[in-house]
């Protein structure tokens, strides 16, 4: 009978345990709100010229250039390192320029302070090639870009893009 008894406890307790973590949902995360919305606002806007640069840089690929750092690297999960801002710009001259437009995800941006160097902007973009009509839809990939701030200029140092 104790040993009946101890089987007893140890398979409520078991099942105690098994229940509590069932029933314990995983907490969804809060809406994101910006720590500093004025930087939010900032990036944002230049994330916006930025891309109008780029979907329009047959005639404003000098614009785009310019907000990268010197001293870039470009991440890439198919393409790899790119760590030459001239090596990127031909790039972009080569297989973007006419043939390929980004449309961020609304709502998707989120943008970090990094303290005495400017912010992280962290999103979801899709890139629609204009060249082949019966390609699949665009996919949405993650990207993240680090932006120096200096002499009251910002300039991309860092990106990473996964598609």
């Amino acid at each position: 009978m104790k040993r009946v008894r101890s089987v007893v406890v140890f398979a409520l307790a078991v099942g105690g345990l098994a229940a509590c973590s069932v029933s314990k949902s995983p907490m969804a995360a809060a809406p994101y709100q910006p720590d500093d919305p004025a930087l939010y606002k900032t990036i944002a806007a230049l994330d916006s010229t930025f891309f109008l640069a780029y979907n329009t840089c047959d005639v404003n690929l000098a614009k785009y250039a310019d907000f990268f750092a010197d001293t870039l690297e470009f991440y890439h999960d198919k393409g790899g390192l790119s760590a030459s801002k001239q090596e990127v710009v031909a790039g972009t001259r080569k297989n973007v320029c006419g043939k390929v437009t980004r449309e961020l995800v609304r709502g998707s941006i989120e943008v970090y302070p990094i303290n005495h160097y400017g912010a992280v902007e962290m999103g979801i973009h899709k890139f629609s090639n204009n060249t082949d009509k019966s390609s699949l839809a665009a996919r949405a990939g993650k990207f993240v870009i680090i932006w120096r701030h200096r002499n009251n200029g910002w300039k991309i140092t860092r990106v990473i893009s996964l598609h």
